[in-house]
């Protein structure tokens, strides 16, 4: 567990890279050999999409990293936090308490606040747009969003008081993890019903990617799938009757392009068929 420590501790930048790309291009290889769904689209063309949200996102967090590493050091020195008002524990057991930690307050919490807070909800519209959810799907995200969540990020570190080995475990993790929930891949049914005790599986996630509500509204987690059985967010779906998309956004010159993407968060608000938001024009 030392020398895993050690290892995040001073994990060079190179290294987070090739945690993300490889694990992207692992995914991407395995959806080619057994995808869940065959659709008749451009793979290649739809990957350059999410890909350049994949660099935005990359940008964001690399321009900012400063403020989480100071955070991480910051929270150390003055032993604030809850983890670090906690008993003394193995190094194992801490790491583990620390990721729950991490993953509630600067994951699961966030994504059911961009679902509640209609100008958040704005920015996270060019996750939910994505009608081919796979792999490259999980970096699809607005460059506003990616500031937001780099937000809440810092505020996770500071409220755990988590020291930067765990902030770049968990990042990794992160990464790895939401590219394997996201993946068009055929996966055990047994397997994938018994890891989602614990973690967050693809036939979990891509309910949260079923075009309406209240399917939207659900299965949040990010790694730990304990958090939407905890906060009864958990539903279920048979995945073949899963559509894709977000029923507001269905044309396609509307969700393939990268500039309506980008200017999708500062458009006309439309409510979706049971709009979680009242009154649907404010």
């Amino acid at each position: 567990m030392e020398s895993i420590v050690e290892y995040f501790q001073h994990i060079p930048s190179a290294h987070r890279s090739a945690i993300l790309l490889g694990g992207l291009t692992f995914f991407f290889l395995l959806e080619g050999a057994i995808p869940l769904f065959r659709w008749q689209y451009n793979k290649w063309s739809h990957a350059g999409i999410n890909l350049f949200f994949t660099a935005t996102t990359v940008l964001v967090n690399f321009l900012m990293a400063v403020i989480l590493l100071r955070s991480s050091d910051w929270v150390v020195a003055n032993h604030f936090g809850l983890l670090q008002w906690m008993p003394d524990m193995p190094l194992l057991w801490y790491t583990i308490v620390g990721l729950l930690l991490l993953d509630l307050i600067g994951a699961y919490f966030v994504h059911w606040t961009e679902h509640k807070v209609k100008w958040m909800w704005r920015f996270h519209l060019v996750h939910h747009t994505d009608t081919n959810v796979d792999t490259t799907t999980a970096n699809r995200h607005h460059p506003g969003e990616s500031v937001f969540r780099f937000v809440f990020t810092t505020a996770g570190v500071i409220v755990c008081g988590a020291p930067i080995y765990l902030v770049f475990l968990y990042q990794s993790l992160s990464a790895a993890l939401s590219q394997f929930n996201h993946a068009n891949i055929q996966f055990p049914r047994w397997l994938d019903d018994a890891l989602s005790w614990v973690l967050v599986t693809p036939r979990m996630h891509r309910v949260h990617h079923h075009y309406v509500l209240p399917y939207t509204d659900s299965n949040y987690g990010n790694i730990f799938s304990i958090w939407d059985r905890l906060f009864g967010t958990f539903s279920r779906m048979d995945n073949d009757r899963i559509v894709f998309g977000i029923d507001t956004h269905m044309a396609a010159d509307e969700h393939s392009r990268i500039g309506s993407l980008l200017k999708m968060p500062f458009q006309t608000y439309r409510p979706p068929v049971g709009a979680k938001f009242d009154p649907p024009g404010e």
